[in-house]
């Protein structure tokens, strides 16, 4: 069965003419008459009853009739949903995005996204970098959101750079001085966050660059976590400065500089499958977006 036959068996019994609906779909009237048959040859039935005036339908082909209409409204709802991907007027993105990332990061990325795309559904799986790179690669999200992690099957676009900093109570004595060397910070209690993280390979590997040995360590499974128990003066940390931003301009935390630091910073990019083609629609236009904060 051709969607041409269902299109002239529906415009004939919308019309009542062979004449009239083959000048609608433009086509001669032999051949709509030629679609009309094959379908009826298809189905078994005669679909339309000639008479001296037109054609009407047969009970067959009034049973008939809504179903070919719905077949019909449902291939132009499918071109529609097509354009509206290709456009990134409506659609689906599914994304993955390590915790850090999805907290911190990308609601203002998606607010910035949803304004300009309000039809657009948005989905976001949070879990390490490492579960990210497999959500994508078992096709299960269309980007992935994360620390650097190579993949042969995956493509990876720098996305963001994000610095450890260091922070403590408003009233700590950190607060008093311009800034204090990493041995000064090796002397309080350090507030470590994720054991998994790859911040926390970040900051034990600076101290041991350095050479500098640890007094004691608080651990925690989250960055909230950790935030609180420095404002609650129970020691220092090492964190993303963005999670730590809104804190600092409130007041509750301070951001203290470091004289002998190494670099402390993660690489945040995006992950897609290589085998995905190029970009467009939904997708492209979230990487568009992406690619003005990288």
């Amino acid at each position: 069965m051709l969607f041409g036959q269902v299109q002239a068996f529906i415009e004939v019994a919308r019309t009542g003419n062979v004449s009239r609906a083959a000048e609608a779909l433009y086509v001669t009237q032999p051949a709509l008459t030629a679609r009309i048959q094959a379908l009826e040859k298809e189905l078994g039935e005669a679909l339309f009853v000639r008479t001296g005036r037109g054609v009407r339908l047969t009970d067959a082909g009034r049973v008939f009739l809504p179903n070919a209409e719905r077949a019909v409204q449902a291939v132009d709802d499918g071109r529609q949903a097509l354009n509206d991907l290709r456009s990134a007027s409506a659609g689906r993105l599914a994304l993955g995005a390590a915790p850090a990332v999805s907290t911190y990061v990308l609601p203002e990325l998606l607010e910035r996204f949803v304004a300009k795309h309000p039809r657009v559904e948005v989905s976001v799986r949070t879990g390490h970098s490492e579960d990210v790179v497999e959500l994508v690669v078992r096709d299960e999200v269309q980007l992935g959101l994360g620390r650097t992690i190579r993949h042969p099957d995956l493509e990876l676009r720098p996305f963001h750079t994000e610095d450890l900093v260091l922070v403590c109570a408003p009233d700590h004595p950190f607060t008093k001085r311009k800034n204090v060397p990493m041995a000064d910070v090796a002397a309080e209690k350090l507030i470590m966050f994720d054991r998994t993280s790859s911040y926390y390979e970040i900051t034990q590997g600076a101290f041991l660059s350095a050479g500098v040995k640890l007094r004691g360590l608080m651990e925690l499974d989250s960055i909230e976590a950790a935030k609180k128990m420095v404002e609650r003066g129970l020691g220092v940390a090492l964190l993303p400065g963005t999670a730590v931003a809104r804190e600092a301009a409130g007041g509750t935390l301070a951001v203290v500089a470091m004289t002998d630091a190494p670099p402390m910073h993660n690489s945040i990019v995006v992950f897609r499958r290589r085998d995905a083609g190029e970009p467009e629609g939904i997708v492209a236009a979230f990487l568009e977006l992406i690619s003005t904060r990288a």
